[in-house]
């Protein structure tokens, strides 16, 4: 699957990628304040853009099909 193409998935597949990333973000976001070092920050805050991206990606496509 395309990373961008969200189509294929069915409704209840996509809230269920929408539920895991944002408890990764969650994860993530706790992981960086329990972390010191400029590297461990960078690698974190990226992790943290890309499953942002990710979720922002798969919640539009569940909002476009609630449009239809």
């Amino acid at each position: 699957m395309n990373m961008n193409d969200y189509s294929i998935l069915s409704l209840p597949e996509l809230n269920d990628r929408i539920a895991i990333l944002r408890d990764n973000i969650r994860q993530l976001t706790e992981q960086a304040t329990g972390s010191s070092g400029a590297a461990s920050e960078e690698r974190t805050a990226e992790r943290i853009a890309q499953q942002q991206d990710e979720l922002d990606a798969l919640i539009k496509e569940r909002d476009s099909r609630a449009r239809k």
